[in-house]
Formats: structure tokens, C-alpha cells, sequence
């Protein structure tokens, strides 16, 4: 069996020697081949000629280097995620270790599930895109990576999101469509659950989202201050957002359409898509084989 290891090497947690290791524990199941990707959007490149050439592909990476992965997958391929970045929401959600080494070691000896992908605007995502609050926040934080010349973690996640509550009062009034006809401040969309997670605390924003199934959309209809608490226990019990008024909830979706008042930013598994007009949210049910810990 002939695997390929695309590894992203400007991830968080990605070192050389880590590589060496991963590489190490991948090859006790076979010959393996390691690419290294050099720019944005290098590993959708490498998965698409990889696709046509190996047995099973490996990717040592972040959320970013996952999403451009699965985007370039061009055939049905068994693929298996090591946790490379800060926060690696995909595999930890598929109950792969968090530690890169477990976590080659146990993907060799895995077995396979297929799940569904969402896509968006022609992009495909593996675990949560959004539209409006969750975007911009994204996009802050990018800002500030760039600055520093680091990927920014959870503390500068929750700083941008009290500078983003403080600089809008923390009110989100309505500001697009839903399907036609439901007005909404902002939309969450998830194909799994935990929507993200904040060090090892999951955030269940959607708790009815299942890998294996559609999508699952939440989105509050207004935003005030008064109910930041009951959104907060919402997040962090996984309960009670489903059947609030306040916000609509829609359950394993084959397609959801969302036009803006005016452009909004877009996000792709914490990938900055750019300000859209127009949200086209679809699930790939059974798009992927991954690979899962027996």
C-alpha cells in the first residue's frame, strides 16, 4: 500500500522532527512519499495529483491545509488527518489523538467512515462555514497574524470577538435572507459538532450536526446584549438553540441559499473567503472516506 503525506510545515504544531516521526509510524503500513507545501493553496495541488497515484493520502496539518486537501481530492481515496494546527477541529472530531505521533500511529492500523462535505460558493468545507459575526472574526484575526507573523490562538480569537461585541454594542440586527424568506443577523453552517473549539473546551453551536449527514444551520435572528449569557450556555452545553424563537435552527440540509443586504464576509473552515452578496451552502453527502481510530 502506497501512502502520501502532504505536510504543511508553516502549521502551529508542525516541526521537522515531529515530521520525522509522523513519517517514521506512517511507513511501518508501507511505502511512503512526503510533499511539502510551499504556498497558499499548494496542498490542493498536491492532493489532486496524489489522488490519481497512491493508496491512501495523510495530511499533517491545520484547518486551513485540511480544507485545501479535500478540495483537491480528485478521487475516492481514504484520507487520514494529523493533528498539525492550534486547534485541528477535524480529526478531533473524527477521535483521532491530538498528539501528531499517536496519531499517525493509530490512523495506520484505522479503519474507514465516509462523511459528507459541505460546499459553498464552489468551495468545499470539512466541519463549518459562516457568513457575517464568525467571518469577520476570522478575518481580524488573520489581520493580526499577519502582523505578527504567527497564526494567532485562542486568546486573540477571544480578544477580537470582545473588540468585535464592544465595537457593535454587541446588537447583530437582521442583515440577510434565509431561503427566500427568513431574516437573520448571521448564519452558522456545520457539518459536524463541535462547531470549533476553544483549548480543550468544544463549542457545540450546532449539537444536532453529524459528520455522516447534511447540514445544519444556526442563525440567530437579532443579537443583543441581554441574551450574550444564554448564547454563551447555549455554545458550551449544546442545548437550547435548537428550539429558541430567537434563533433559526435548520437540521441535516441538502442545500441552504442566503443573499446579503450588502457584502458579507465569508468563511470556509477558518478560511477567509472574501465579502459575497450571495451564500449557496450545499452537503456532499458521502463525499469522503476518511480514516478513524478502530
Amino acid at each position: 500500500m502506497r501512502s502520501a503525506l502532504i505536510v504543511n510545515p508553516g502549521a502551529s504544531r508542525v516541526t521537522p522532527e515531529l515530521t520525522l516521526a509522523v513519517e517514521k509510524e506512517l511507513r511501518t503500513a508501507g511505502p511512503l512519499e512526503t510533499f511539502l507545501t510551499e504556498r497558499p493553496l499548494h496542498a490542493v495541488e498536491l492532493v489532486s495529483e496524489a489522488s490519481g497515484s497512491f493508496d491512501r493520502i495523510y495530511v499533517f496539518a491545520g484547518d486551513g491545509g485540511y480544507n485545501e486537501a479535500v478540495n483537491g481530492l480528485d478521487a475516492d481515496i481514504p484520507m487520514g488527518f494529523i493533528p498539525g494546527g492550534s486547534t485541528s477541529v477535524l480529526p478531533r472530531a473524527l477521535g483521532v489523538p491530538r498528539d501528531p505521533i499517536e496519531a499517525a500511529r493509530a490512523l495506520v492500523t484505522a479503519g474507514t467512515k465516509t462523511i459528507s462535505l459541505g460546499r459553498v460558493n464552489d468551495r468545499r468545507f470539512t466541519f463549518s462555514a459562516g457568513l457575517g459575526l464568525d467571518a469577520e472574526l476570522v478575518r481580524r484575526v488573520e489581520a493580526r497574524g499577519r502582523d505578527t507573523g504567527a497564526r494567532a490562538g485562542d486568546v486573540a480569537f477571544a480578544w477580537a470577538l470582545l473588540a468585535l461585541l464592544a465595537r457593535r454594542r454587541a446588537r447583530f440586527e437582521p442583515a440577510m435572507t434565509v431561503l427566500g424568506r427568513e431574516r437573520v443577523a448571521f448564519a452558522l453552517v456545520a457539518n459536524t459538532n463541535p462547531y470549533s473549539y476553544v483549548g480543550r473546551v468544544p463549542l457545540r453551536v450546532a449539537p444536532r450536526a453529524r459528520p455522516e449527514l447534511g447540514l445544519d444551520l444556526v442563525a440567530p435572528r437579532s443579537l443583543r446584549a441581554r441574551l450574550l449569557p444564554q448564547v454563551a450556555r447555549w455554545v458550551l452545553a449544546g442545548s437550547g438553540q435548537t428550539r429558541s424563537p430567537h434563533v433559526l435552527y435548520v437540521h441535516d440540509a441538502d442545500e441552504i441559499r442566503i443573499e446579503c443586504d450588502a457584502p458579507m464576509p465569508l468563511q470556509a473552515d477558518g478560511e477567509d473567503l472574501g465579502d459575497v452578496t450571495e451564500a449557496h451552502f450545499e452537503a456532499e453527502r458521502g463525499a469522503l472516506e476518511v480514516l478513524v481510530p478502530a
